[in-house]
């Protein structure tokens, strides 16, 4: 209560004499809360980001970087640092995930293409924290933390332990060797809003300088929505195209850039069911667990693909026998 009251000053300082409502616009797997300023003629976002929870630097500066780079990003029109508050412009209420149909995905798809290649083109190595080794291991390692232990219950033994790191080190050598860009880190259709011009882009925060191929993973092996793979294979040569065209350097052989799509998918997925299993066990969240078994089809279906992959393969098997794949391919 206290918080809804801090910010509620803060916005009559920014906006004396006018009259408005706050309602509670979204939550996210953070601290941060957003709320809708309702105006007699508009609407405006405030964010509430707790200092002692959240550091509000790291949007402000990816804010920036992609909204120069001609994005739609919610526009700052105001902050104050020292109470965690920002105010922003309204990108409306409506994700990707809630408009999504077998007739619009394909427009909307190649709109989200259109944007992450023009945060691409922007790319400069020193405007963002970098996608390295450290940080792509630490957050495999979160799968044998909260996925093994935590969730399933079960310790590795030697032999197992020494398959999962194999397979890590196979991941990131892959995963290195790609070019390198601005990644969004979590380029999906929960965080994509159907706006005009499409998409916004929000939850932009922990972006970074790393592989190529990471935010068309996170945008075409969705956790929250799944399509035939043979759409995604032409969506994914519709963007190969268009980033050839405007020269950024995806690989000239689209079978080795699919490969890397593949191996960068399985590095995220291995993250995402550590990140859900400790989102339900450490913080009481349990709306993720509904999501976990599509994430765990898309990475064995890559582990049963390369044999780089194999001994990840038969070590879910060994955890977890195969269940019957969850439904939900497209509409």
């Amino acid at each position: 209560m206290q918080r809804l009251q801090q910010l509620t000053l803060w916005l009559h300082s920014q906006f004396p004499g006018e009259i408005f409502s706050l309602a509670p616009a979204s939550a996210d797997a953070s601290f941060r809360r957003y709320f809708r300023i309702s105006f007699e003629d508009r609407t405006l976002i405030a964010m509430d980001a707790p200092p002692e929870h959240e550091d509000c630097r790291p949007f402000l500066h990816v804010c920036r970087l992609f909204e120069d780079a001609g994005t739609h990003v919610p526009h700052i029109y105001a902050h104050d640092l020292t109470q965690g508050f920002l105010l922003l412009s309204d990108l409306g209420n409506t994700t990707y995930l809630q408009a999504l149909t077998a007739e619009n995905a394909g427009k909307l798809y190649g709109a989200a293409t259109d944007a992450l290649i023009n945060i691409q083109l922007a790319s400069r190595e020193e405007a963002l924290p970098p996608y390295d080794e450290a940080l792509l291991r630490r957050e495999l390692n979160l799968f044998p933390e909260w996925y093994i232990n935590k969730h399933l219950g079960v310790t590795l033994n030697d032999k197992q332990q020494a398959k999962l790191e194999q397979v890590f080190d196979r991941i990131l050598a892959n995963n290195l060797a790609q070019p390198r860009v601005y990644v969004h880190r979590d380029y999906h259709s929960r965080n994509l809003m159907v706006t005009e011009p499409n998409p916004g882009i929000i939850d932009f925060q922990d972006a970074v300088y790393g592989p190529i191929t990471y935010d068309l993973a996170s945008l075409f092996k969705d956790a929250y929505i799944k399509w035939d793979e043979e759409i995604v294979i032409d969506w994914l040569i519709g963007y190969w195209e268009k980033a050839r065209r405007a020269g950024l350097p995806v690989h000239e052989d689209f079978g080795q850039f699919y490969r890397d799509f593949e191996l960068m998918g399985a590095q995220r997925h291995i993250k995402v069911l550590g990140i859900f299993a400790r989102l339900y066990h450490r913080d009481g969240k349990q709306g993720y667990l509904k999501d976990m078994p599509l994430v765990m089809t898309y990475l064995r279906a890559a582990c049963a693909r390369y044999v780089d992959l194999k001994p990840l393969f038969n070590l879910l098997n060994e955890l977890e026998p195969p269940q019957e794949a969850p439904t939900g391919y497209g509409f």
